[in-house]
């Protein structure tokens, strides 16, 4: 009778461990998720041209410029 007589006194805080469980779990995708996402953003950050100049050659091939 031992597993049956503890069942419904302890499913409550059983049920509270799994929750903790869940959300840490979950705390922890998001943080590695933001963490990607911001590593991400400042890769990006590429100069764009500028729309109203003529683009050249020169702004294509030049290395040296970026």
């Amino acid at each position: 009778m031992g597993i049956h007589y503890d069942y419904k006194s302890t499913r409550g805080m059983k049920a509270m461990e799994k929750q903790a469980k869940r959300e840490k779990k979950l705390a922890e995708r998001k943080a590695k998720r933001a963490a990607k996402e911001g590593s991400k953003a400042k890769d990006d950050k590429i100069k764009m041209h500028d729309i109203n100049k003529t683009i050249t050659l020169e702004d294509l091939t030049n290395p040296e410029k970026k």
